[in-house]
């Protein structure tokens, strides 16, 4: 029996992972080629599952293996964690994915290695059976892992992040701040996949229009929360990204946290306008939108690869206006057009970050991130902030986004720039919008989270620069 295509594709996106690609990245590459929406799916819960629950997989893995699991070929190694996952987080039945796992081993590996993950995945479910109500083996005193840090000695917090499979030093910080109840839910939250959000390009097609259009094309959709032309792609018969409708650019994929951020920037036409921290350009493509394709944006990156895809989704949704740059928005005055005077009348500043409020749609983050980066984190954005600010003309707004949690990259930075650059001044920004979420606003900014709000974790700060004089 061969193994399932789903099991096939979930197996090669793993592979990428331990080469250091990100779960998301090598999925959304790598799922195009599979017509089985139902695969896909199967395949994307298999594998972010095993890179969501990696530490106690391993564990529970290691507990039955002569040798270290990292010394086995990569596919084999691989084919036992998913194995794993369907034995100590799945409903599936026992046998299904011991076999599976087995024909995964078989096709990539040989007799002996199909024998191996046979012997070690029976010798899991029978300690699975052997638990009352099917307790993952992984429960019992499964190790810290890589980047959980200490839990402060608290051993709630130490229990949460196990069964949450999540860092207990980013656990801790959680219940210190929203408690833990809060807490619990945030952390079921993004163990979640989130739902494939899109926005409708507005400068092509009315969003009712192309919602009509794409269940002509076999596509099950549902309105966002917050703004008309956000929505989410539930089912498709094909991948998402070779429906004619986004081919055609009509549309494009963005979370509704992240289509919050340039509304809030509120950029005109005739306008000079700036995305510092472009790549891959949704936001400055929702710029173009927004000015109604007459204005410009110059859009900055440090990595030219990554600049080359906002000129291709800008192509794709036939948005002029636009004009990139490499470089380090550090020194953004530098960077921009001398007819410009070198200055800007809208910058946006949507930073490197942790990427902690998006642990659901990068599952792999927990596990990559420490605690000290967020210093290290906080330290370059302000630095790009500084390099705004000496770009942004008096009277100018400058909104600085990022999507995390955390306060040191968030509020932090904001205080510290303002404690530097007196002629800035935070701007509520409840008028730019929805008004249901403007009571959420604290302080003059705004805070998403993945469990209240339904979805990635972001902040956004609306800052104005005084004029002279």
């Amino acid at each position: 029996m061969a193994a399932t295509p789903g099991r096939e594709l979930a197996l090669r996106v793993l592979g990428e992972v331990d080469r250091g690609a990100y779960a998301d990245v090598a999925f959304a590459r790598l799922s195009r080629q599979e017509k089985d929406a139902r695969e896909r799916a199967f395949a994307q819960e298999l594998a972010y599952g095993v890179v969501r629950h990696l530490v106690p997989i391993d564990h529970c893995l290691a507990r039955y293996l002569r040798y270290p699991l990292g010394e086995l070929p990569v596919p084999i190694r691989n084919a036992l964690r998913l194995g794993a996952y369907e034995l100590m987080f799945g409903g599936g039945p026992p046998y299904a994915a011991v076999s599976q796992a087995v024909e995964l081993a078989r096709r990539h590996g040989h007799a002996g290695t199909a024998s191996l993950v046979n012997a070690v995945l029976r010798r899991v479910a029978r300690e699975r059976e052997r638990r009352a109500g099917g307790e993952p083996c992984a429960a019992v005193s499964a190790p810290a892992g890589p980047g959980t840090g200490d839990a402060g000695d608290d051993p709630a917090v130490a229990r949460l992040a196990l069964a949450c499979s999540l860092p207990e030093w980013l656990v801790r910080r959680w219940v210190q701040r929203l408690g833990s109840d809060e807490t619990r839910a945030l952390c079921a939250a993004v163990n979640r996949i989130p739902p494939l959000g899109a926005r409708c390009n507005v400068t092509r097609i009315e969003p009712e229009r192309l919602l009509s259009r794409l269940a002509d094309e076999g596509v099950r959709t549902r309105p966002g929360r917050y703004r008309p032309e956000c929505f989410v792609v539930e089912e498709s018969p094909v991948p998402a990204v070779q429906l004619p409708a986004f081919r055609e650019g009509l549309f494009s994929f963005q979370d509704e946290g992240s289509a919050l951020v340039a509304p809030v920037l509120d950029p005109h036409p005739g306008e000079r306008v700036v995305d510092a921290c472009s790549a891959p350009g949704t936001k400055t493509a929702q710029l173009l939108e927004l000015m109604g394709g007459r204005g410009q944006v110059v859009a900055v990156d440090i990595n030219p690869r990554r600049l080359r895809l906002v000129q291709e989704g800008c192509a794709r949704l036939g948005l002029g206006g636009l004009c990139t740059v490499v470089g380090d928005a550090r020194r953004l005055r530098d960077l921009l057009p001398a007819s410009w005077g070198r200055e800007a009348d809208r910058i946006l500043v949507d930073a490197p970050c942790s990427g902690l409020g998006a642990l659901g749609r990068r599952p792999d983050l927990r596990w990559r991130r420490r605690e000290a980066d967020l210093e290290a984190l906080a330290r370059l954005q302000l630095e790009i902030l500084e390099g705004a600010a000496s770009a942004l003309a008096p009277g100018g707004i400058l909104v600085y986004s990022t999507c995390t949690t955390e306060p040191e990259e968030n509020q932090g930075v904001v205080g510290s720039f303002i404690e530097r650059h007196p002629e800035f001044t935070v701007e509520d920004p409840s008028p730019w919008l929805p008004e249901v979420l403007r009571g959420e606003c604290r302080d003059g900014w705004l805070q998403l989270w993945p469990h209240r709000h339904g979805t990635d974790g972001f902040f956004i700060c609306r800052l104005r620069k005084e004029r002279k004089g």
